[in-house]
């Protein structure tokens, strides 16, 4: 296994209940509870799970978009969560993100050139001509033509924004980018596209990816490895290949069971999750799943179940094992 890039410990984000003339805090938003994970160099983590399961949450507090509640995330050896404004502006050329929206994320007052240099104007790096150079060099690489950086973003489609999202990313030369459902908007020719993009670009720099999706034929298709969340807490994580041909999670068993295959002969048994998933306000006790599970045991409501290695590099928190 290569060098561990990111060691994440114990990640918590909870965002404070105010109420009353006076704000007064009456509980939290349970966001992210309790997330320990490591990506090594070259490595692609894809994150999975239900819509408000905490995956975007997670990802932004990694890179402290937003400021986790406690915990620790070390960028090769060092803690991000301990350093000052001014050592954390250096560590950002190290760590880039690609948003969902790729409308949302460009600034539509800006020009691409302005967009894809502003990076480099932040960190003082290269000369003016240096950096109109960068700008065509990475408008080649992700496959648009050098001439559109005098356009704007409302003149390209979906897919094109996408695709100078993923250039501003790259424009700092980063080792770890987090790509917050880069794909969800896209068409699916666009989708396949820009991640053939993706692991091209991987496999000439060495990048280390965190893919967040909710699409888990698109996540099979480019992570190393997967971490199932659920209600922001990890429900499962094991290698690509090992978690889609033996899941052992009944939440990720129910997960997978809903992904289409291209086959009419197949005949796939369809695990219907009763119930919408819990507040996260107000979790359930002991496993937060046992509200849905089918196969639920009267320990699951009492006792948090101990997160732990049932199979060589195969990680759950179940009673059942």
């Amino acid at each position: 296994m290569s060098e561990v890039l990111l060691e994440v410990k114990d990640l918590r984000k909870y965002f404070p209940i105010k109420r009353g003339l006076v704000s007064r805090t009456v509980g939290h938003v349970k966001a992210v509870d309790g997330v320990s994970l490591t990506i090594h160099k070259g490595e692609t983590l894809g994150v999975v799970g239900e819509s408000g399961c905490g995956k975007s949450t997670m990802a932004r507090s990694i890179l402290r978009l937003i400021e986790p509640t406690s915990g620790s995330v070390e960028f090769e050896g060092k803690n991000i969560l301990k350093m000052s404004r001014g050592q954390m502006q250096q560590m950002r050329r190290e760590m880039q993100i690609v948003f969902q929206d790729p409308y949302a994320s460009l600034n539509p007052r800006f020009s691409i050139a302005q967009t894809l240099m502003e990076p480099m104007v932040v960190h003082k790096l290269y000369t003016p001509e240096e950096r109109s150079e960068k700008v065509r060099s990475l408008l080649e690489r992700v496959g648009l033509d050098p001439d559109y950086a005098k356009r704007y973003p409302h003149e390209f489609s979906g897919g094109q924004r996408q695709r100078i999202g993923i250039a501003r990313a790259l424009a700092l030369n980063p080792k770890l980018i987090i790509l917050d459902e880069p794909v969800a908007a896209l068409d699916v020719s666009v989708q396949s596209q820009v991640l053939n993009l993706l692991e091209d670009l991987q496999e000439e720099f060495g990048f280390s990816y965190v893919f967040v999706a909710h699409d888990l034929s698109v996540v099979r298709h480019i992570s190393d490895r997967v971490l199932v969340l659920y209600l922001g807490k990890m429900a499962e994580l094991a290698d690509s290949e090992t978690l889609f041909a033996e899941p052992l999670h009944p939440y990720t068993k129910a997960l997978l069971s809903a992904v289409p295959v291209p086959d009419p002969e197949f005949k796939r048994e369809r695990i219907i999750l009763q119930g919408d998933l819990p507040s996260p306000a107000n979790p359930p006790k002991g496993c937060v799943f046992h509200t849905r599970c089918p196969v639920a045991m009267p320990v699951c409501s009492e006792k948090t179940p101990e997160w732990k290695e049932v199979k060589p590099n195969h990680h759950l928190a179940c009673h059942l094992y």
